[in-house]
Order: structure tokens, then C-alpha cells, then sequence
């Protein structure tokens, strides 16, 4: 079900038998997600609609040039931005977990840079727009962390461009790796790329990023459980990766 068409539940916070009221009082993530700047009275005035999204990989939460009217808290999962450039390459620009906000776009009425696209299965929550500029108007806190996660979604754009692109093969798949650690689920394991993803966010070929993530395996870094899951030996990581930075 895609995000335009999703079931959408209103949250009514004064009513804990309501079924979203259930979920966000159950959320792991709300206190580091955007509705987390709020305090208990703050959260009680939320009368609008919020929509509790699940996505298979593969999913598209929004399209590149699409004008949105939400933004979306991640509350578990991976979603990746791509873009194809003017040569008609695939680029994949950044990541998105748990707890991060996207689509900020829309709050100004500005199109969509990015496809955004669902890597594992994510659950979303949708925040219409119209929900923040009311509660903003209200909540002083809520439009300076409004403000606060747009430029960490600026800065992550920019220390991908400059860690995850530039460089030898080896250092971008070792950072890229390490970057993928902040997403480890409750299993202790990462998403994996396919060597396509890995290639169109490092800027490499198919073939050296199959060869470095076998080389990887041989030296122990990496432990597969699943076809798309890896378990990553972090301190050894961080080693590995100071070695080669060094």
C-alpha cells in the first residue's frame, strides 16, 4: 500500500484506547523522533490525522519531483534517496533510520529532490504538513527541531558526498559499513546492499564492490546470516578501517 493511499488513523492522545494513541505511547522511537520535542501537554493537543505506514523493500515512501503534503518519522527500517543523473546513472545519495525525519521538503512546499525508497521493511508514521505549521504556531521547541533535523539531513548529504564517494574502493566500503552499523536491528544485524546499491552509492562497479565484500568475509569482518543481513564484527571494523586511514 503506498503512502498516498495508506490508512490513516486519528490520533487522539486524551483517549489511550485509541489504537494510534497505543502505538505512539508504545513507539521506542518518539522520544528521539520529532513529536519528542513536545512535552505531555503539547503531545494532547494533536487532533489531527496520522498515518501508521508499513512498506515492503522496494516500496517508494515519495518520488523525485513529486509534491508532497506530509513528512515521515522513521520508526524502524532503512530508506535510501536515489537519483538517476543527466547520464542516466543511478546514484543512491543518503540513508535514513530509525527515529530520523523525511521529507522536509514539503513543509515549504518545495518539491521532492530524491526518490525516496524503502531497503528493508520500514514502518513510517505520516505527519500531514498542515499538523506542523499548527503545532509550530504553539510550540516554539517543536519548529527549532524542525529546524534541527533538516540540517542533520544536510550534513549527512555532505558527509556522504564527502566520506562514502571519494577515496579508495576499500576505505568507501569499510565507512559505508560502519555507517550502516547505526542501523543494526535488535539482532545484532545490518542491511546489507546488493552489489547495484553498493555500486551506485560508492561510485564503484558491480564487480569491486562483489570482491571487497568477499574479501571482507574472508578476513572475518563480516558474518552472514540472511541473504540481505550481515552481522558486523564492529571493533574489528573500526581496526580495520584505521589501518587503511592511516
Amino acid at each position: 500500500m503506498s503512502p498516498a493511499h495508506a490508512q490513516v488513523i486519528p490520533l487522539y492522545r486524551q483517549d489511550n484506547s485509541h489504537p494510534q494513541a497505543r502505538v505512539c505511547a508504545q513507539c521506542e522511537v518518539r522520544r528521539s523522533a520529532l513529536f519528542g520535542a513536545l512535552d505531555e501537554a503539547g503531545l494532547d493537543q494533536i487532533h489531527s490525522h496520522i498515518a501508521s505506514l508499513t512498506l515492503a523493500p522496494g516500496d517508494t515512501v515519495y518520488q523525485r519531483g513529486e509534491q508532497g503534503a506530509a513528512v515521515y518519522t522513521v520508526r524502524s527500517g532503512v530508506v535510501r534517496f536515489e537519483r538517476v543523473t543527466e547520464r542516466g546513472d543511478r546514484r543512491i545519495v543518503r540513508l535514513a533510520g530509525a527515529g530520523d525525519l523525511i521529507g522536509q521538503e514539503s513543509v515549504v512546499q518545495r518539491a521532492h529532490g530524491d526518490d525516496a525508497v524503502a531497503c528493508t521493511e520500514v514502518e513510517l508514521c505520516r505527519i500531514p504538513c498542515h499538523l506542523l505549521h499548527e503545532m509550530s504556531a504553539r510550540e516554539p521547541a517543536l519548529l527549532h527541531e524542525l529546524m534541527s533535523r533538516w540540517q542533520n539531513a544536510l550534513d549527512a548529504a555532505e558527509t556522504w558526498v564527502t566520506d562514502l564517494t571519494t577515496g579508495p574502493a576499500r576505505r568507501r566500503v569499510l565507512r559505508l559499513l560502519l555507517k550502516l552499523c547505526d542501523y543494526t536491528s535488535a539482532q545484532g544485524e545490518i542491511w546489507l546492499p546488493s552489489r547495484d546499491e553498493m555500486g551506485a552509492m560508492l561510485d564503484m562497479s558491480v564487480e569491486t564492490a562483489s570482491r571487497l565484500i568477499s574479501a571482507l568475509r574472508r578476513e572475518g569482518v563480516l558474518q552472514t546470516p540472511g541473504l540481505r543481513t550481515v552481522q558486523v564484527q564492529r571493533e574489528m571494523l573500526v581496526r580495520v578501517l584505521a589501518a587503511e586511514e592511516a
